[in-house]
């Protein structure tokens, strides 16, 4: 186990969370991807990409439960890296006995809904609380629970928009999607 990169990686999610604090105690994260937020995040992922480069996917059994958990959510946040969350999304799958399943299926969501797709697991949400459009609601929960997931009551699920409400809803937001765009997610 590389105990050097899975201190790394940890200490690398602490300053994503530490700056998403400041700026959210100042009430600067709405309205935007925050510029400062922004840096953390490309400087994590490119970061994390020398570290895969030279170890792999810093899966459990390469860096520890707690480094691979927060590989992930340096992956997760890596919102502006289309290519490299789809890179770690793969090498996720290849490696899928040796992470935690949740964090797959967060990840995958997040890839769908980013694409203007609908997602498996409904881990995204739009407004309310309510899930971002799914790929199948009868299947929703026995594909929740395969990744250790909780079931959503079937209320929950009667109120996520059909598929077909999807242009819809990214209709809404000009600036989301525009930036989408110019990342490279549509």
């Amino acid at each position: 186990m590389n105990h050097t990169f899975g201190k790394e990686i940890i200490e690398l999610a602490q300053v994503d969370l530490s700056v998403r604090e400041t700026l959210s105690a100042a009430g600067e994260l709405s309205g935007g991807y925050h510029p400062e937020m922004e840096k953390v995040h490309k400087d994590n992922a490119k970061r994390l990409q020398e570290i895969i480069n030279e170890i792999g996917f810093p899966s459990i059994s390469k860096v520890g439960e707690k480094a691979c958990d927060t590989a992930w959510l340096i992956i997760q946040h890596s919102i502006g890296e289309p290519e490299f969350m789809k890179q770690c999304y793969r090498m996720m799958e290849e490696n899928r006995d040796d992470i935690n399943p949740k964090n797959k299926a967060y990840l995958y969501d997040r890839i769908q809904v980013f694409q203007g797709k609908p997602q498996k697991y409904g881990t995204q949400l739009i407004e309310n609380e309510i899930p971002y459009p799914v790929e199948n609601k009868e299947h929703l929960n026995p594909e929740r629970l395969k990744v250790g997931l909780p079931p959503l009551s079937q209320k929950d699920i009667n109120e996520i928009p059909d598929a077909e409400s999807i242009p819809e809803i990214e209709i809404r937001d000009e600036e989301y999607t525009n930036w989408r765009k110019k990342v490279g997610w549509i």
